[in-house]
């Protein structure tokens, strides 16, 4: 078994691949549109599969947004220098809605910030 992507509705397909691409840096590995059933979707990641597992993207015809309910948590990223990188993104607009430093109870250096349709990201210090 591996892990192979996780999938998030997004409302602007663009917005979210703008986002995601210059924000964060991941690549547009490729995308799918679907017009008979009204949905396209697009792979994004630092690496595409087998190596790397990926971000699925998916969009569909008509919906600008969605109510994201109470399951939803975060999605978690690595980076080596957490207050540079938040430093940097904030430069981009991205809205950081904890800025970094330890969790509580602990040492690990987080933050989190939100995606344009309000997905939560946590930023891990590796």
């Amino acid at each position: 078994m591996r892990f192979l992507h996780t999938m998030i509705r997004v409302g602007d397909l663009q917005r979210s691949i703008d986002f995601y691409t210059n924000v964060l840096g991941m690549k547009l590995l490729r995308t799918m549109d679907n017009p008979e059933f009204e949905y396209t979707l697009a792979y994004l990641g630092y690496g595409s599969n087998p190596e790397h597992a990926e971000l699925e993207l998916t969009w569909n015809y008509g919906v600008s947004s969605y109510d994201m309910g109470t399951a939803y948590g975060h999605i978690a990223l690595g980076t080596e220098n957490i207050y540079t990188f938040c430093d940097s993104i904030r430069a981009k607009g991205a809205k950081i809605t904890r800025e970094p430093g330890p969790v509580k109870g602990g040492t690990t250096v987080i933050a989190f910030l939100e995606d344009p349709d309000g997905y939560r990201i946590e930023l891990i210090e590796t």
